[in-house]
C-alpha cells in the first residue's frame, strides 16, 4: 500500500505545510494532494509544493468541476504535468449543491452525465489526435450558437502524457460506480474499511462497465492521522471535523456524508450531528460523534496503534491511503509500518 499526504486547505492564517511535504519525500511517500472549498484554490498550493519536491507524485483532491471549463482543466493538467516531469495526477469532483451553486453559480443538476462528459473532454484534449469537438447534453465544444465563430481546436503545447491519471471524488453508490468505470482512481472521503461493503457492488458495477479488474484501478482514500499517547485526545481532535462535514457540508436534506456515516450504520448519530450543526451547536455537534465512527474512519493514538489500524485499510484493498496529518511523528509512524 503506498502512501500521501493530504496538505488540506491554504488558510486566511495558513501554518507552512512545506516542511511535511518535504518530510513526505524523504520517507518515500508517493504523493501530496491539494483541496479547494471556497477559499483557497487546488491548483496553486499544488504548484507550490511541487516546485519545493524532487520526486514525489502530486495531485488535486479536489479541483472542482464546476469551477472550471474541461479546456481549462485540460490545459492545466498538461502545464502542471510538464513542470512537473510527469509527477501530475487530475483528481476531479463535483463538489456539492450549495458550493456549485452558491459559490460558481453552477447547475448541480445531473452530476454523473456532467461528470462523464468533463472526463471525455478532458481525455480527448489530452489525446490530441485532432481538433475538439463534443456535442453532449452539458457541454458542446465548439458552443453552438454564440457569434458562430468557433471552430474546433487541438490544444497548441504537446501533453507530456496522453493518459495523466484522472481520479474522481466519490462516496455515493452511482458515483462510486461511475469512477470504477471512467477514471483511474477514486478518492473516497470518510472511506471506513470496517464498512468496505457499502461500497464493493458499486465497484464491481463500474468496473464492469470498463471491462477492467481492480488491480487497474487506485482506491486512494483520505483518512485523518494522529499521533499521540492519549487515544481519546487524538480523537477528540478528529471530532470536529467530522462534525463539520456530517452536520454542515451541505443542507439538512442533501448532505452527502451525512448520507454516507447513515449507511455506515450511524443513522441515529448522524441526525443527531447534523440537528445540533445546523442548530449552530458546533461543539455540541463535536462531541456527539461516537468514538467508533472516530475509529472507523482514521488511524489515532500511539505508533503501534497507528500501525496495527493500517492493516485495515490495507487489508479492505485500499492502494494509496492520504493522510491528514500535521506531525511529522504521524508520517514517520505510517512510513514506519508501510514499511
Amino acid at each position: 500500500m503506498k502512501l500521501g499526504l493530504h496538505l488540506g486547505y491554504w488558510g486566511a492564517q495558513p501554518s507552512d505545510f512545506m516542511p511535511l511535504a518535504v518530510e513526505a519525500e524523504h520517507l518515500g511517500f508517493d504523493s501530496l494532494w491539494s483541496a479547494e472549498a471556497y477559499g483557497s484554490d487546488a491548483v496553486t498550493l499544488i504548484t507550490w509544493a511541487a516546485a519545493r519536491t524532487e520526486r514525489i507524485g502530486v495531485g488535486t483532491s479536489i479541483m472542482q468541476i464546476p469551477a472550471r471549463t474541461p479546456a481549462a482543466t485540460a490545459m492545466t493538467a498538461i502545464t502542471l504535468d510538464h513542470l512537473t516531469g510527469g509527477r501530475f495526477r487530475l483528481g476531479l469532483g463535483t463538489s456539492g449543491p450549495q458550493v456549485s451553486e452558491g459559490w460558481h453559480g453552477v447547475d448541480f443538476a445531473k452530476p454523473l452525465g456532467r461528470t462523464r462528459e468533463y472526463v471525455e473532454i478532458v481525455r480527448a484534449i489530452l489525446r490530441r489526435d485532432k481538433p475538439v469537438e463534443y456535442r453532449g447534453e452539458h457541454y458542446q465544444v465548439p458552443l453552438q450558437g454564440g457569434t458562430g465563430l468557433g471552430k474546433p481546436l487541438k490544444t497548441i503545447v504537446h501533453p507530456l502524457r496522453s493518459d495523466v491519471p484522472i481520479y474522481l471524488a466519490a462516496i455515493g453508490p452511482k458515483n462510486v460506480a461511475l469512477a470504477a468505470e471512467i477514471a483511474d482512481g477514486w478518492l473516497p472521503t470518510f472511506y471506513a474499511p470496517a464498512h468496505a461493503v457499502v461500497f464493493e457492488s458499486a465497484l464491481r458495477e463500474g468496473l464492469a462497465r470498463s471491462g477492467r479488474d481492480r488491480s487497474t484501478f487506485d482506491v486512494a482514500p483520505f483518512a485523518p492521522v494522529i499521533v499521540g499517547d492519549d487515544v481519546q485526545a487524538c480523537r477528540d481532535l478528529v471530532k470536529p471535523t467530522l462534525a463539520l462535514y456530517v452536520g454542515g457540508m451541505g443542507s439538512r436534506d442533501k448532505n452527502f456524508y451525512n448520507t454516507l456515516i447513515s449507511r455506515y450504520g450511524y443513522e441515529a448519530e448522524a441526525a443527531t450531528i447534523q440537528n445540533l450543526y445546523l442548530d449552530g451547536k458546533k461543539g455540541e455537534a463535536a462531541m456527539a460523534v461516537p468514538d467508533q465512527l472516530v475509529d472507523d474512519v482514521a488511524l489515532v493514538g500511539p505508533k503501534g496503534r497507528v500501525a496495527d489500524g493500517l492493516e485495515a485499510w490495507r487489508d479492505a484493498g485500499v492502494d494509496t491511503l492520504i493522510a491528514g496529518a500535521f506531525q511529522t511523528e504521524a508520517l514517520q509512524a505510517l512510513a514506519e509500518a508501510a514499511r
